[in-house]
């Protein structure tokens, strides 16, 4: 039973290869896809149930005794966001057989989204630093795919930055391994922690903890290493930019607060606090990219780097309610940001433009659409009783118990920004005359809106059901927060 744990992995990576046979099938396509996504789905729920009866869940292939054998494990931050990826590749999936064409349905599209779940949901279960970067590279590849599937010019631009980017970011990965390597003569993860431990505070030790945040920042899109985001994201189709803006950046962000509280954890003094402050200039940066715009893509993508300064400000206080909130906040921005794109992609595929200034008065004849954007705003912006409240309740509460007042209050306040910047769509998009309006028949809007307002409601389940989930994120936190867990699970041999 302890296999589960493969399953996510497995199952995606199984279906992918499978469609690799026959890419001009359509119809075909489609079946297995779902079939793929379904059973991985009920896989991930399983592992999540057993992970919160049994306790965090560990195997070492090939029999090996941990440290020497390649671990994976999954305790409950990684069985959530396991589920909540699958969950967002399946509406992402459901909502591409209307929007994304045939032509590049037949190359090779589904099959590389399930070798990106794959390379997303190893991320998330490996327990071998080396195998992270592994996994990195497999949903890196697949997401080159992606990012340049259909081969329009703008495409083409932002896929080289986007290569270069990350094939940089790579090679640092490897070199900061091998430093890792250098000093604690392992790549286990539980390993790594117990033999950081007992090394205690070391120079050398602070220096690999900011090379691994400079890694994993490039990836997540902290300041200043966001550069590359806006454009690269804005360029690929509606249900690409979907998949990356929920899941890539998350991955980023998992790593972070995965090394910042099972391995470095000598020098909190230095490393959280650099950590701290660059989370609170991830999220003015993101403030000022929402507020700058009037192109649809960009300012929900510059609330994705708002998002990735708030979970790390919760990370980064290192206490139980921040953590608890931090975790809350992920699954939930996942959640939204996919909910959010889908919404954007019907509007866009109305009135055949992004820009906010070239649309008006939608209200009239979409008006389920403009009610459905304004919940999935107001969920964003953290109104209560919807998911974005409780994460970002608990991060303040973290950060006042942490005695961190004016950044608590900034993260307050930055939720008016991320309100403003939802609304100001909603008024230009929605209200005042029509304008700007394309007929697209019924059906494919139907077809697109049944997705869209599925994962809306799943979103506002989410708020409304948070407190239903409080032991399952409290059971994250806790591991996160007690790195013991995870290593005992991993050295215990959990049966």
């Amino acid at each position: 039973m302890i296999n589960l744990l493969l399953f996510p992995v497995l199952i995606p990576f199984l279906f992918a290869t499978i469609l690799l046979f026959f890419p001009k099938k359509v119809k075909a396509q489609r079946i297995m896809v779902t079939i793929g996504l379904l059973l991985s789905l009920i896989s991930a729920i399983m592992l999540l149930i057993k992970v919160k009866t049994d306790g965090v869940q560990a195997i070492t292939l090939g029999s090996w005794a941990p440290p020497f054998g390649i671990t994976m494990t999954s305790d409950m931050i990684s069985a959530l966001l396991v589920t909540s990826s699958i969950i967002i590749s399946l509406f992402v999936v459901w909502y591409s057989f209307t929007s994304i064409g045939e032509d590049r349905e037949k190359a090779f599209y589904y099959p590389a989204i399930l070798f990106m779940l794959t390379g997303v949901n190893g991320a998330f279960t490996t327990g071998d630093i080396f195998n992270m970067f592994v996994f990195f590279e497999v949903l890196l590849m697949s997401s080159y795919v992606l990012i340049v599937l259909g081969g329009e010019k703008v495409q083409l631009r932002e896929s080289i930055k986007y290569i270069l980017v990350n094939i940089v970011s790579s090679s640092l990965f490897v070199i900061t391994v091998g430093y890792l390597y250098s000093v604690v003569g392992t790549l286990n993860m539980a390993d790594i922690s117990v033999k950081l431990a007992t090394i205690g505070q070391s120079g050398i030790v602070t220096v690999i903890a900011v090379l691994f945040l400079v890694v994993f920042g490039i990836k997540g899109a902290i300041f200043p290493l966001f550069f590359w985001l806006p454009g690269s994201y804005a360029a690929p189709p509606l249900p690409v930019l979907t998949l990356f803006g929920a899941l890539l950046t998350k991955v980023g962000v998992y790593a972070i607060m995965r090394t910042y509280t099972l391995f470095f954890t000598t020098d909190v003094g230095f490393t959280h606090e650099l950590l701290m402050i660059l989370s609170i200039i991830t999220i003015v940066a993101g403030c000022i990219g929402a507020l700058a715009y009037f192109d649809l893509k960009q300012i929900i993508i510059y609330n994705i780097v708002i998002a990735v300064g708030v979970i790390l400000f919760g990370a980064s206080t290192m206490n139980e309610n921040g953590m608890l909130g931090s975790v809350f906040y992920l699954i939930h921005d996942i959640l939204i940001k996919g909910a959010l794109f889908l919404l954007i992609g019907i509007i866009i595929k109305i009135t055949g433009t992004s820009d906010l200034r070239k649309m008006g008065g939608l209200m009239k004849r979409y008006p389920v659409l403009a009610w459905s954007y304004l919940i999935a705003a107001f969920g964003l912006a953290g109104i209560p009783p919807l998911s974005g409240f409780v994460g970002k309740l608990l991060i303040v509460q973290g950060g006042f118990e942490g005695e961190y007042l004016w950044q608590s209050i900034f993260i307050l306040a930055s939720s008016l920004i991320v309100l403003l910047s939802a609304i100001r769509i909603f008024i230009y998009a929605f209200w005042g005359e029509e304008k700007g309006v394309k007929d697209i028949s019924i059906k494919t809007y139907r077809h697109l809106l049944a997705p869209t307002i599925c994962l809306v409601i799943v979103t506002v389940l989410y708020g409304i059901g948070s407190e239903y989930l409080v032991p399952f994120m409290t059971d994250a936190a806790t591991v996160l927060l007690d790195p013991s867990v995870y290593t005992d699970a991993v050295f215990g041999g959990v049966k």
